[in-house]
């Protein structure tokens, strides 16, 4: 019998001071069985730091041709595709195909860093695409916030994120290795 995924909600209030936008979000995730707590609040900062109101989690590890999250506009046109993690390089290289801007957000204590140096010179030449790294201690924090039942807040300012569930709190610096060429 195949396992089901877990489902969390939880009720994300942004401020996000970097891009003049302020909402509160109702959120649904829905954890594969071979997801782990750490990723799945990493997919959570990954929306608190672009929410929108069209962006929204996908079927993420269930499914080959579709992003983590993805923003898409009224035509159906995805303008952001979000990849958590260490993707392939033909993985983001067909998702700059397909849309409009791409954002990967990888993290790992040791993974991460052997993942980029392995990828960074093929990664370069794909100008849709920004990677954000995320620090370790601070994934490891996040992952500790994970509840059925979550109520964040989450505060960006300077590149900063600070997330915090009652009285703890977590803050993210994400680290930039490649910046989109536009």
């Amino acid at each position: 019998m195949a396992l089901k995924a877990t489902i969390f909600k939880a009720r994300l209030q942004v401020a996000d001071m970097d891009r003049d936008h302020y909402a509160e979000y109702p959120l649904t995730l829905a954890r594969h069985p071979s997801e782990t707590d750490e990723r799945m609040m990493v997919r959570l900062l990954a929306f608190a730091h672009n929410a929108a109101e069209n962006l929204e989690f996908t079927r993420g590890l269930s499914s080959d041709d579709e992003a983590d999250l993805w923003q898409k506009d009224l035509s159906g046109d995805i303008q952001l595709w979000i990849e958590v993690g260490l993707p392939a390089e033909e993985r983001l290289r067909k998702a700059c195909g397909r849309a409009q801007h791409v954002l990967v957000y990888s993290y790992g204590r040791r993974s991460a860093s052997i993942w980029w140096q392995k990828q960074a010179s093929a990664l370069a030449r794909l100008d849709k695409l920004c990677v954000y790294h995320l620090p370790a201690d601070a994934c490891e924090e996040l992952a500790s916030l994970a509840e059925r039942n979550m109520e964040l807040n989450v505060t960006i300012q300077d590149g900063h994120l600070w997330l915090s569930s009652g009285e703890r709190s977590v803050e993210v610096v994400p680290e930039i290795w490649q910046r989109e060429n536009q």
